[in-house]
């Protein structure tokens, strides 16, 4: 009688010791999970840094390009054409005033970024959204060359035909 009773209170123990290492392995994969999560970093590059810290300061003004851009693309059993009206979002009147006296340089930088994109790309909206990216990096890079600032925090799209 004695060894059916001592029996159960080994099982039991057996069980709990189980669940005890179970939990305590599931708290320490959570807890270094959150761990890595809030430890690293963020990868962001200078630039962006720099973006965001303008976009928190300066109040946002849209400088619009005068003439829409019209360039064909390929990509299909025929050649398409496409205009695209742009705007560009700088912060404060100083960046205003850089990127009205740079336009032919901005308009250069669009054109062969719009030059370099296919049909399929530009009909999906994620191609243009990626399209509205790389236009933003080439303007920022441009623009760098000679003014030694970023100057455009985005460019947009406000009018986008493709026939």
């Amino acid at each position: 009688m004695a060894d059916d009773n001592a029996t159960p209170e080994q099982g039991g123990s057996k069980k709990k010791l189980i669940i005890i290492i179970v939990a305590a392995v599931v708290l320490l994969a959570a807890a270094g999970g959150a761990a890595f999560f809030f430890l690293s970093g963020d990868d962001g590059s200078q630039e962006d840094i720099v973006l965001e810290e303008q976009s928190n300061a300066l109040p946002a003004i849209y400088v619009t390009l005068p003439k829409p851009f019209v360039f064909n693309v390929t990509g299909d059993e025929q050649q398409r054409l496409v205009q695209v009206n742009t705007q560009l979002l700088v912060r404060g009147a100083e960046m205003e005033t850089l990127a009205k006296e740079n336009l032919p340089l901005i308009e250069h930088a669009l054109l062969n970024t719009f030059g370099a994109a296919t049909v399929e790309q530009l009909r999906t909206p994620q191609g243009q959204l990626e399209i509205r990216r790389q236009s933003a990096e080439n303007v920022r890079a441009a623009l760098i060359k000679v003014t030694g600032e970023p100057v455009v925090e985005r460019v947009l799209f406000t009018g986008f035909v493709m026939q």
